[in-house]
């Protein structure tokens, strides 16, 4: 994966505020690069400085393995949920979700400057180390 790729997803979760949260192909979408997989993945290799609990399944299913954590982060910032989170918490039982309907991010006019700068930025990277370097190409 190019770290190119992997800063620019990274700048984008950045974003997201509080209490709101995206699916993998939302940050692929906002991006303009690349799909749900590829933001996954980076996500799991590198999301750990960002609000990582912030992206997730489409399903609304917190990221696998983070599951307690996760719902921890959503409850402080009130995240809209769905299903048995209460029984979950004390026991670790139940079956929950985020509700991406209510929750999901909607970038304002000044969110959407700082998406176009971080997906132009990323698409410059790519083509300059797509150039081939053979000093006939323009």
């Amino acid at each position: 994966m190019r770290m190119e790729y992997v800063t620019a997803v990274l700048a984008v979760v950045d974003l997201i505020p509080s209490g709101a949260a995206v699916s993998y192909g939302d940050v692929a979408e906002l991006l303009g690069s690349g799909g749900p997989r590829q933001v996954g993945s980076v996500m799991s290799h590198y999301g750990s400085a960002v609000p990582w609990w912030r992206v997730l399944r489409a399903s609304g299913e917190a990221p696998p393995g983070h599951e307690a954590e996760a719902l921890r982060h959503y409850l402080q910032e009130e995240t809209p949920l769905h299903g048995a989170y209460d029984a979950f918490l004390r026991t670790g039982e139940g079956r929950w979700r985020v509700d991406l309907v209510s929750a999901r991010w909607s970038p304002s006019d000044e969110e959407f400057d700082q998406l176009d700068v971080i997906s132009d930025q990323l698409e410059r990277q790519l083509h300059i180390l797509s150039v081939p370097d053979d000093e006939m190409t323009v």
